[in-house]
């Protein structure tokens, strides 16, 4: 096993793009992150994007684009994605209407789709969970109908593994039953128990990151992705945090 690149998913500094969205991006490349991914463009076009991650170094992990835009914009997305040198464009998540068992039939049934067309044009699509993939549909759940419907040749993964934990299962046991369905892995951590859980730092709190890592890189993951749904203070000190602790791991 090998380390792999370590990318911010610049949701995490949302409130500093928000603000001034290339000199954020600048920022985190000062930090020494390898790569970034998108969930929004921050207004630039895809040429302004291209030259914006040529400047700064930082390679493409992904890019979050919801579902209803895969579905009823796929050009656009196939388009801007090839112009912006993404290998890897993701569905962030599914909204009320997705979640139940047609819904999540449905949902597999879409990302088949769209799933083929990136392929045809050079790119791979990727689903990002939650927790409330993992909650109990009859005899299944929306994972097991993702998992299970989706092919695996046209739609991988991304393993949000504080996410994971939170639904109730772990996150390396996780991985390690669905081995090589997973090309990205969101790394944030927690802290507290029951109803109190909430989000830390990679390194900051309880999640089994040794395990998590070994069954990340022994499935073939490609990229580590440092994510924060909340900080609780400066969301660029938080980035800087977590990419510390990775290299203090040798991660990084």
């Amino acid at each position: 096993m090998t380390n792999l690149p370590i990318a911010l998913q610049l949701y995490t500094v949302r409130d500093q793009t928000a603000l001034d969205f290339p000199g954020t991006v600048r920022r985190v490349a000062e930090m020494g992150y390898a790569g970034v991914e998108l969930a929004g463009d921050g207004g630039l076009s895809a040429q302004e994007m291209a030259a914006l991650l040529a400047e700064t170094g930082l390679e493409l992990a992904g890019n979050h684009v919801p579902l209803d835009r895969m579905t009823s914009s796929l050009d656009e997305v196939i388009a801007f994605n090839q112009a912006i040198g993404a290998t890897y464009v993701g569905v962030p998540f599914l909204g009320q209407e997705h979640r139940s068992e047609a819904g999540f039939r449905a949902a597999a049934e879409a990302m088949n789709r769209a799933g083929a067309a990136l392929r045809d044009a050079g790119l791979a699509l990727y689903y990002h969970n939650h927790a409330f993939e993992f909650e109990p549909l009859g005899g299944t759940t929306g994972m097991e109908i993702l998992l299970g419907e989706t092919d695996p040749e046209l739609v991988g993964f991304e393993c949000d593994v504080y996410w994971v934990q939170y639904g109730g299962q772990d996150p390396a046991a996780f991985i390690e039953a669905n081995a090589g369905r997973f090309p990205l892995i969101h790394l944030k951590d927690m802290v507290g128990e029951g109803d109190q859980r909430t989000f830390a730092e990679v390194g900051e709190g309880t999640l089994d990151f040794a395990a998590i890592f070994g069954a990340a890189e022994s499935q073939g993951a490609a990229w580590y992705i440092v994510e924060q749904d909340i900080c609780k203070g400066s969301s660029l000190e938080s980035a800087k945090l977590s990419l510390e602790n990775l290299k203090r791991w040798g991660k990084a």
